[in-house]
């Protein structure tokens, strides 16, 4: 059976974390593919021991990836198994200096450049990955000790059961942050940013369930690079952090059968706060982008979303959805904030929980719509 870990980290702010244990636009990656036997670069140098790259696209946050890079210097794998990429999504901010010392004995290169987005950023290091898997990761991740020996256990098991290739994400629970809030405690438990609260029952014991392309969040993922690199790498026409990786792995497993396996025991856990204010300026985000996810890559924006949302019938659902909800988005925004005010254990019984977060979903819905209608209109705005 596959448990998905209970426990939480908590640390209160400076203080350390201790451990609980289809179409898409241009592309800027070379075609280049990684010996199968691993046993050498791509440049021809002899690398017998490199089984894993991990590759972390970052932009100004050097003290969350320094402590990301601090805990992968003590993994339970000999660091000649593993090497990390950082790619600087310029301008640098003290990445290119500080990262190879965050991470004594760890072979760290960073790949320094101009700011130019993230499917740019994971592009550069994809091409310049030496080993036969590559690990995502986000930058404000602190991994389990033993994070990779986990996804090489994983991706063995795949590879002798011959179900390979497979993208296999690994679990993230939330940092809990003191003074924690029950606004803190409806991002971790349910599934405001990620489905992880939807990975139980009968299909989390089942290791092989595919969970699909949705599921394959970068920020603890690892995959064949051969398999992330015939897939065309990131598409580089997504501007923002939003859809990038979903629409890699939508293609990853279009082009190569991979599937999603979920391996609960590949912890890192996720170092990242979110207000209310900025939940819901992500959400308008979120809905500008997905315009530009169906002009760069139609065919995923057609199953994330299960409709063209270009289409005119589309757009006249959105428009009507914000005019009708205006109101009473406008009064549910008080209340929303107020989550952010009361203490997290106000609430015991988890049904209470999910009322809450059911009841927050006109807002999400309002602001993820208006986003949608403000890329659409902007775009007519250039064309005209």
């Amino acid at each position: 059976m596959w448990i998905t870990p209970s426990k939480t980290v908590s640390f209160a702010p400076g203080a350390p974390i201790v451990s609980a244990r289809g179409d898409v636009g241009p592309m800027y990656l070379p075609s280049a593919k990684t010996p199968p036997t691993s046993r050498y670069t791509r440049t021809g140098v002899r690398m017998p021991d490199l089984r894993l790259t991990i590759a972390m696209p970052t932009k100004d946050r050097p003290e969350r990836l320094f402590r990301c890079l601090a805990a992968l210097a003590g993994q339970t794998v000999d660091k000649s198994a593993f090497e990390v990429l950082v790619g600087v999504d310029g301008p640098d901010s003290g990445e290119a200096a500080g990262a190879p010392a965050a991470a004594p004995g760890v072979g760290v290169r960073v790949l320094p450049g101009a700011h130019a987005g993230p499917g740019a950023t994971r592009n550069r290091l994809l091409s310049n990955a030496r080993a036969p898997l590559t690990l995502w990761l986000n930058d404000d991740v602190v991994p389990e000790p033993d994070l990779v020996e986990r996804h090489l256990a994983a991706q063995a098991e795949i590879e002798h059961h011959g179900r390979g290739p497979a993208m296999v994400l690994g679990a993230a629970p939330w940092v809990v942050r003191e003074p924690d809030r029950l606004f803190d405690r409806l991002i971790r438990e349910t599934s405001m940013v990620f489905f992880y609260d939807r990975m139980r029952g009968p299909d989390a014991d089942n290791p092989w369930h595919d969970w699909g392309s949705r599921h394959a969040w970068t920020l603890n993922l690892s995959v064949p690079t051969d398999a992330a690199r015939d897939a065309g790498g990131f598409c580089t026409a997504l501007p923002a952090a939003a859809y990038e990786d979903l629409e890699w792995a939508w293609r990853v497993s279009r082009d190569t059968g991979a599937h999603v396996l979920f391996r609960p025991d590949a912890v890192v856990h996720h170092d990242h706060r979110y207000e209310p204010d900025g939940y819901l300026e992500r959400e308008l985000a979120m809905g500008r982008d997905a315009w530009a996810l169906a002009g760069a890559s139609p065919g995923c924006a057609l199953e994330l979303f299960g409709r063209d949302v270009r289409s005119a019938e589309s757009l006249a659902y959105a428009r009507a959805f914000v005019e009708r909800e205006a109101s009473l988005a406008q009064r549910l925004e008080d209340s929303f904030r107020a989550l952010a005010d009361i203490p997290s254990d106000a609430v015991t019984d988890p049904r209470l929980l999910t009322m809450l977060y059911e009841h927050h979903l006109t807002l999400k819905r309002w602001h993820w719509n208006a986003g949608l209608l403000r890329a659409a209109a902007g775009e007519g705005a250039q064309a005209a």
